[in-house]
């Protein structure tokens, strides 16, 4: 894998999320703007990424067992990847609840917005395709691990479940259906899936840069709070990851994808979650707005790191 493709597919993603900045400052970004943006990324542009996927990679025996493979993958190396944030603040004597946000910032990404979008990029509508299914996994342990985490003295409920059920995990689940039964669009339903995934990278990078000004006019948290979980996340986890891809075994397309997508910065969803679940709804979104800005160098050096261990 050529690194010259991550760079060129990060600097183009830059540059989009600093056209999404600049846009505010003539284009007030209401609330109301917010979500009809996060709406059409969440439930038209991805689920076209996934189709589109689905449509231009042949599925058999061999790709689904990659699909389950990566799924599994996934999220075991969620897991971990809270389990170290946890303990690494607990060890730097952080509050518990302070804990578990600097824990699910630490090990969860932003494998939706931006990996999915890189991966399709870099490796094609194949690699879109099991970024998905990474994401999926990733989600998985957002609304099970870490809703428990959130919630220390409540079960997981039917409602956080519930979350689960959503427009990208149905595409995925209908995609693979079509596919098994090798079933193939009209031409008409495969380009406009294409045209309509093309949509993902741009919109999802300036709904980012759209979010920086509003944030960085807002109080920073304290030095500790953030440096320990971009260190972690954007650093520590990858490097971690890769070393256990040495040891282990894997199909290089799920090893590539695994890469990539341990890379990125904290998940998007952090302050959605905080303010659910009464943990500190600005603590999340500011952490997520700078390890964006700071992924875009990390996210090149931590894959050629992760390619050429493996190499």
């Amino acid at each position: 894998m050529e690194i010259s493709t991550v760079v060129s597919s990060i600097a183009v993603m830059a540059a989009m999320i600093v056209i999404g900045a600049l846009l505010t400052r003539t284009v007030p970004f209401t609330v109301e703007r917010r979500q009809l943006l996060m709406a059409i990324i969440i439930n038209v542009a991805m689920p076209c990424i996934i189709f589109h996927g689905i449509f231009q990679t042949k599925v058999d025996q061999d790709f689904l067992a990659l699909v389950l493979l990566t799924f599994v993958c996934s999220v075991i190396l969620n897991s971990l990847g809270v389990g170290l944030g946890f303990l690494s603040a607990r060890a730097a004597r952080m509050t518990p609840d302070k804990a578990r946000e600097i824990a699910l910032l630490s090990g969860l990404g932003n494998t939706g917005f931006i990996g999915i979008p890189l991966c399709s990029a870099i490796f094609g509508p194949k690699g879109a395709l099991l970024a998905a299914i990474f994401d999926a996994g990733l989600d998985f342990t957002i609304w099970t691990l870490g809703v428990m985490i959130l919630q220390p003295h409540v079960r997981i409920s039917l409602r956080s479940l519930r979350e689960l059920v959503n427009i990208p995990m149905i595409a995925i689940f209908v995609g693979m259906i079509i596919a098994i039964l090798n079933l193939s669009p009209p031409p008409v339903v495969a380009h406009l899936t294409e045209s309509l995934a093309n949509l993902a990278s741009p919109l999802a990078m300036m709904y980012i840069g759209m979010l920086i000004p509003t944030l960085i006019k807002k109080k920073t948290p304290a030095i500790g709070h953030i440096s320990m979980p971009l260190a972690l996340k954007l650093f520590i986890f990858p490097v971690c990851c890769a070393l256990l891809l040495k040891i282990i075994p894997l199909p290089v397309e799920v090893v590539h994808t695994i890469i990539v997508q341990t890379a990125m910065p904290s998940l998007t969803l952090a302050s959605i979650l905080f303010a659910r679940y009464s943990a500190d709804e600005e603590y999340g979104a500011t952490m997520t707005v700078f390890s964006t800005l700071l992924s875009i160098p990390t996210i090149p050096l931590m894959t050629a790191f992760g390619f050429y261990l493996l190499q």
